[in-house]
Order: C-alpha cells, then structure tokens, then sequence
C-alpha cells in the first residue's frame, strides 16, 4: 500500500454520470480522482473531427428536461445551445415538430399513411397528448436538485411547492404505464404495420410512458453550439479547473474494499474514502474482491448481486454510418432538417423475417440485412444544418443510425467478415437515401465509414454494446422507480456508490446527470459524517 495516492472520492468512468460527479465534487473542495479507461472523456457524448467535418459520436442533441441546462447554471458553465428541430418522415410524407400543435400533425401524417385506421389512430395521439401532460409536469420546473433552495425562496413559494402537488399525481399516473408499448398500443388497434411505425424505433419492450413520452421530449431538444462535443469539453475544463484530476486511458481493473483502494490494469494504486462507479455496473462486479469485505452480511449482499448483474443483457445497441457528401447543407435543410427520423417503408417491421444468425451463412445474413435497412427506422442527423462551421464549405457531414443487435453484429465479427458487413451496410444504407430521399445523392458521397455494437463496447466499455442501459426484456438490476431515484445510487459494497447505471424509464442522459449529482451529494455527506466523527 506504500506510495498509493490518496484522494476524498475516486470516481471511475468518465461518461456524463461520472463528470457530473466529478465536477459536483471537485466544486465542493473535495479531492477527485476521475479514471476514464478511453482516450477521452464523455463516452457516448461528444463529437470527433473527421477531415474538416465535425461529427457525434452518441448522442444527436441534448434534452434539458428540467435538468441539463439548471445544472450548467449552477455550475457556472456558459454554454449556447441552438434549435433542434425534429422531422419525421415516413416515406415521402413528412411533419416537423415544433410545438405540442404539432401533435395534430403527425396525427394527419399516421392518417395519410393508414387511412383505414383514423379511429385507432386519435385513439392512439389522444394517449401520446395525455401522456404529454404528464410531462409538462415532470419536467416543466427545473429540478430541486439544481436550486438553491436556501437563496432562491421566490422559487421555493411560487414554484417549487405548487408543483410538488401536481408531481406527485402525475408521476403516479405515469408509472402505471409500466407494459412494453407494443403491447399497450395493441389494445388500441390491430393493424400491426400502425404499430411498428410508430414504435419500432425505440428498445425491445420499451415501457409506454417511456415511449408515449417521446413526443414531449422531441419539442425539449436543443443542440450545442460547436457539437456535442462542446458540453464535455466544458465539464473537463470545469473539473481541472476546480482542482480536480483526470486520468485517461486508466482502466481500473480491481476494487479493494476493506482497504479503501483501487488498482489500475497499468498497475497503478489510489486510495479512497469514497468510490463512485460510472462506468459499466458489470465491471464493478468483476473487479470487486469480495475476500476483501470482511462483513459477512455485506459480502453475502454483494456476492448475491454479482450474480444477478452477470445473468442480466444490456440493452439495444445502434449502427452508424457517417457520410461526408460534396452537397451545400442548404441542400439538406429542406429535406432531411437538422436531426430527423426517418422511416422508408409504411410496412413495419413485422414483416420482416425471423433470422438465425446462428444458422445462417453470410448470403443469407446479407439478404436479411438488406431487407432491415428497408424497413428499419433511421435517426439522422446534419450537424453543419444547426451549426455551419462543423462541416468545410459547400459540403455536409450526415450522422445515420439505426437499432442493432450486438449478438448478430458479434457472430459476424467472428464469422471473419466483420469489414465486408459494413462495406455492404454502408452501400445499402446510401443506396437507399438516394432511392428515397435524396436522389443524385450517392454520386456526391466522398466518403462512408461505420461504427457498430462491437464499436460502442470497445470504445465506452459498455456491456452488450449497450447504449443506454439494461434490457427492458428482463428484470433491471438496480433501482429503476424514478419515484426511487435517490436509492439508486446506493451498492451493497461499504463505502462504494454509483451513477448513470442504465437504470431508468426514461433514460438518457438527463437521468445521467440526475444520478451523477446524487452520488456526489450523497459522497459528500458520507465524509462530512467521517470528518465530524473524527472531530469528536
């Protein structure tokens, strides 16, 4: 143990939980350690530089959802956002969202597309509106969390306490909506096609609320100025800044608990009082030594959640095909917008075939893929539309993604033609825009690369290629009752919390933040109690 440096809170994973933290901490006047096992810090938020294109490398845009921009206030961090407004296409009709009246649009475009189902379908948007309400407000104050009770009262009296009551009634509406929404929505129409359109651009048994609640979220979006990149610039900066000490590429490979320590797969040692995991939870389990827990009820609580961390899946993981096109972004801006989803086929994807990947060879893996490009949902994205500096002049950079299975992507990889898969993935998807969408476009495509599952685990670390949290399909392995979100940063292992565990619905990376505040405040508390015990 000589030599190993000590340090207040070691935090691990540098993801937006993890800087969330740091930052919170480091602000306080705490000693931080934060250990990113990547080259960069953000995870799947922020942006990369690619030939004089700025692209992102997660997420599209950020939503505030009372949280986001309450926080970069409290901090201190001045930062622009600008409009993200979203299109939805569905073949060659289209809507753009820009106000909770836009709902009556996109219910005249789901009219359009199946005009035998106009009865289904007001049922159906009079639910997304009522759920819509709810958000309004979950979400319509800034977060508690981020005021200063103490100084702001007007906002305590005013704000804060009339909506406390409504809070209460809503989140308790919201939760009911618990069942996955394919199912829910089945009980509204039995045209299946209806259904996968409007749901099969979210996870595998996405709860209702979750899903129904999208709309809202769409309208809340914002995009900032410089990239995504920008926002975890900022947070690095603000953490140095504060004191606080980044290490990059440090893996922490093994977790000492009755010593108080960690140790890096460089051979490194840190000391702590406090250990906050943001990185992915299954790791966690793998590093813990549970020898070192020397409480037999603690070691018993930690070993049985080992074991049910490690029978669990992560969630659904996405494709990306990143394009730079010899086309002006005014061009694009009609067409695509800034950030639009986009599905070319009305025929949903239930009629696409179940697929072996097993069993199958290449050609019919290949046969299988093209048909899901065809009727899949894409999420796409043009940075230089909102921000023209992030693409050279007179061209564009293109961001497309869409849902993926990490086994099947895994299988290919060792099948051995894991290049060849994105070579094809890559043809197919720009064929297809320029069939559909944007025709003369693949003439104008200089260059196309991809990212897969197998990219987002090697890159962030995450188990399953996930991309924000557990699968909805089983049983989460952590406090997932927004109602709850205080316990969930509590692990069973002494003096060990967590943060951004892929835990809620709805998740992202508002809840990222929520979660990276709580374990701060709560790692905060735990050595104010220290230093007091200390002092008597």
């Amino acid at each position: 143990m000589a030599g190993a440096r000590y340090y207040d809170v070691i935090v691990v994973g540098a993801g937006i939980a993890g800087l969330t933290s740091a930052a919170y901490l480091s602000n306080a006047g705490a000693r931080v350690l934060l250990c990113e096992r990547g080259t960069s810090v953000g995870g799947l938020v922020g942006s990369f530089d690619y030939k004089g294109y700025t692209f992102d490398r997660g997420i599209r845009a950020i939503e505030n959802s009372g949280i986001v921009k309450p926080m970069l206030e409290q901090l201190g961090i001045d930062m622009e956002f600008l409009e993200n407004p979203i299109l939805i296409r569905i073949e060659e009709d289209s809507v753009r969202l820009s106000s909770k009246e836009s709902l009556d649009d996109y219910r005249a475009l789901l009219e359009r597309k199946f005009p035998g189902n106009v009865r289904d379908i007001r049922k159906i948007t009079d639910e997304i509106e009522k759920v819509m309400g709810y958000m309004d407000v979950l979400y319509g104050v800034d977060n508690p969390l981020f005021r200063d009770l103490k100084e702001d009262r007007e906002y305590l009296v005013k704000t804060l306490l009339p909506w406390l009551a409504r809070y209460q009634v809503n989140i308790h509406k919201a939760m009911k909506l618990k069942a996955p929404i394919g199912e829910y929505l089945a009980g509204f129409t039995d045209n299946q096609a209806l259904i996968d359109i409007i749901t099969q651009h979210f996870f595998k048994n996405t709860p209702s609320f979750f899903a129904l609640g999208y709309f809202s979220l769409y309208l809340d979006y914002s995009y900032p100025k410089g990239g995504t990149g920008t926002f975890i610039r900022k947070m690095e900066e603000f953490i140095q800044a504060k004191g606080g000490t980044i290490l990059k590429n440090t893996e922490i490979s093994s977790v000492d608990a009755e010593a108080g320590s960690v140790m890096t797969a460089g051979g490194r040692e840190f000391r702590y009082k406090q250990l906050i995991w943001a990185a992915d939870m299954k790791k966690l389990y793998t590093a813990i030594d549970l020898n070192s827990i020397k409480n037999r009820e603690a070691k018993t609580k930690v070993d049985a959640q080992r074991k049910l961390v490690r029978e669990r899946s992560g969630g659904d993981s996405i494709y990306t095909v990143y394009m730079t096109v010899d086309m002006d972004r005014s061009l694009f801006e009609d067409v695509f917008g800034a950030h639009m989803f986009f599905t070319p086929s009305a025929e949903g994807m239930s009629k696409l075939d179940l697929l072996d990947p097993l069993s199958a060879d290449k050609d019919e893996i290949k046969s299988w893929l093209g048909r899901y490009y065809d009727l899949t949902t894409y999420e796409i994205s043009c940075p230089a539309v909102r921000d023209g500096s992030l693409a050279p002049p007179g061209k564009t950079g293109l961001i497309l993604s869409t849902l993926m299975d990490y086994g099947l992507a895994k299988i290919i990889k060792e099948n051995g033609w894991y290049e060849e898969f994105k070579a094809f993935s890559e043809d197919h998807i720009t064929a297809l825009m320029d069939r559909t969408i944007m025709p003369g476009m693949r003439d104008k495509v200089i260059d196309t690369f991809s990212s897969t599952p197998m990219t987002i685990e090697r890159i962030t670390g995450n188990a399953d290629g996930a991309i924000t949290g557990w699968a909805f399909t089983d049983s989460i392995p952590a406090e997932s009752r927004f109602k709850k979100i205080r316990r969930s940063v509590y692990t069973p292992i002494p003096d060990v919390l967590q943060a951004g565990q892929w835990s809620f619905s709805p998740s992202g990376l508002p809840v990222s933040i929520l979660t990276g505040k709580l374990a701060a405040d709560e790692a905060l508390r735990k050595l104010s109690q220290d230093r007091g015990a200390e002092q008597s």
